[in-house]
């Protein structure tokens, strides 16, 4: 995000800043916080920001494409308002089709004349019809559109291996074959760029109910018919466990030995949070209390032990780290909101999925070195979006600023974080980290620190030395579900957080329920 500011306004929000700083120290402990520059780690891939976008309610269908033809401002269909918004959080890597629809979906039913394309039903999300409008030749134009990498995920479920090997072929290949005549008669003469390509999605469970080792023996067979140009051949990612499991990580491990003829470049995993951890009632969008508050922070946080599980398993049968882990599937998952289809997954996005956001984001940083792409769920409408549409209107959600305000981390090298004391936010009888932070030197040559607060109402002194500046951006609310609507869109969005520094030093006040990321400078 580029911070315009002028001398007057700066002059105010250190004042500002300063005073916040005089009333806090005096009641609270000031926590010390350092950065080691002289440590760095590994590099933090920008797709770990990676997107989702499935065919699931109105998440491609009015939230990308509304069609040429329609009233809403578009450029060849693509809707022009969320097409902007796309390109200024500089989306690094588009995951399409699925997610379960990916299972059902034979790609030759969303290529040629779109008034010809056949007409197909949606089975998994709300059993509408698909036209078939936007297919792959509409997702890389998109993805070019946006400069953002492909993820295109094959059907296991219900295709064959020579579907998914033709596939790869009509997108990948530049060779005299009826196949490649086909895609550029149908407008692209060049082969598309596909970065990723997966093998089924979610094997355990709507991608065909199957066990790890049956799942390994298929991927295999099918890894083994997949063919492309060495210069345009995707990293191929197996379907791996979700939540706790480790099983699949093991069996593929175990099963599948990487050679000339057969690639697995990772492996993936899924993992929702859902405030009551029950699916059947899983808890509110919005008018929650401070215990589901807690109780989703606690929730989301599991995703660590649940990554340090299957890294450890990885360093056994792959030390050399040639696998990455991809967290392809994550986010919060809400009751729908009232009054909306079921199968459409729409859910409202408050202050508390931006917290959230960040500690996920903490915890992908601490493990970049497996973790080197993880795809939130999913981009508009659905679930944890970054955009909400209804009709011709739009609205950007805190989920939407908290990828924002991280932009500066893309590519960037993480640096170790160390802290005086570990604060605790305590409810009932369970705690978690009140604070959580995060480092990196960016490619801008800045070195920038992502904080959370995950307090309801305890704000934080942190104590920073050996900076240059503290500039950057703060996003809160008043309200644990501060949230922007169509008809108040502009409920919340991060403002400009500068702290003089003197010296080298400088004492900030972290206010509660709160993400910050700051530009510290050149150190």
């Amino acid at each position: 995000m580029k911070m315009r500011i002028t001398t007057k306004v700066k002059q105010l929000l250190i004042l500002s800043a300063s005073l916040l700083t005089l009333s806090a120290t005096a009641k609270e402990d000031v926590v010390d916080i350092s950065v080691d520059i002289t440590k760095p780690g590994s590099e933090l891939n920008k797709n770990i920001y990676g997107q989702f976008m499935e065919h699931l309610g109105r998440g491609i269908y009015e939230g990308i494409w509304v069609g040429k033809n329609s009233y809403i401002p578009n450029k060849e269909g693509y809707r022009l308002d969320v097409l902007q918004a796309l390109k200024d959080l500089q989306v690094p890597l588009l995951r399409w089709p699925g997610g379960c629809f990916a299972d059902e979906y034979h790609w030759q039913d969303g290529i040629g004349p779109r008034e010809s394309r056949p007409k197909t039903v949606n089975s998994n999300w709300g059993g509408v019809i698909e036209d078939n409008a936007f297919g792959t030749h509409e997702f890389f134009a998109l993805a070019e559109m946006l400069g953002a990498e492909t993820y295109v995920n094959g059907n296991l479920g219900t295709g064959t291996a020579r579907e998914m090997a033709e596939w790869l072929h009509y997108m990948t290949s530049d060779a005299d074959t009826t196949l490649v005549a086909q895609r550029r008669a149908n407008g692209h003469p060049k082969p598309f760029k596909v970065d990723y390509f997966a093998i089924g999605n979610e094997a355990w469970g709507c991608g065909g109910n199957m066990t790890p080792d049956y799942y390994s023996d298929l991927f295999k067979q099918y890894a083994g018919f997949l063919k492309a140009p060495t210069d345009n051949f995707p990293k191929i990612i197996a379907s791996g466990g979700t939540d706790t499991q480790t099983i699949w990580t093991e069996t593929l491990l175990e099963k599948v030995k990487p050679s000339w003829s057969l690639r697995m470049d990772a492996i993936s995993h899924h993992y929702y949070t859902l405030p009551t951890g029950k699916w059947d009632v899983k808890g509110s969008a919005t008018g929650f209390s401070e215990q589901e508050w807690f109780s989703t922070l606690y929730n989301t946080l599991k995703i660590e032990d649940f990554i340090q599980a299957n890294v450890a398993i990885m360093d056994k049968f792959d030390p050399e780290k040639k696998i990455g882990f991809y967290v392809d599937e994550w986010g919060t998952w809400y009751d729908v909101d009232k009054g909306t289809n079921p199968g459409f997954l729409y859910q409202q996005n408050t202050l508390r999925d931006a917290v959230l956001t960040g500690l996920n984001i903490h915890i992908f940083n601490r493990y970049a070195d497996r973790v080197q792409m993880t795809n939130i769920a999913q981009m508009v409408n659905v679930l944890q979006a970054m955009i909400l549409t209804d009709k011709e209107k739009m609205v950007l959600t805190p989920t939407y600023y908290a990828f924002k305000m991280h932009i500066p981390f893309q590519d960037a090298v993480s640096l170790p974080v160390s802290l005086s004391a570990t604060p605790r936010y305590q409810f009932d009888d369970e705690s978690i980290p009140a604070l959580s932070a995060s480092a990196a030197k960016a490619k801008d040559g800045n070195t920038y620190l992502s904080l959370v607060n995950t307090s309801v109402s305890n704000e934080m002194m942190l104590k920073l030395q050996n900076i240059k500046q503290a500039e950057g951006w703060m996003l809160t609310g008043d309200k644990m579900d501060t949230h922007n609507t169509f008809e108040q869109p502009n409920n919340i969005a991060p403002t400009m957080f500068i702290v003089a520094v003197t010296k080298g030093k400088t004492t900030i006040t972290i206010p509660a329920k709160s993400l910050i990321v700051l530009n510290l400078g050149k150190l």
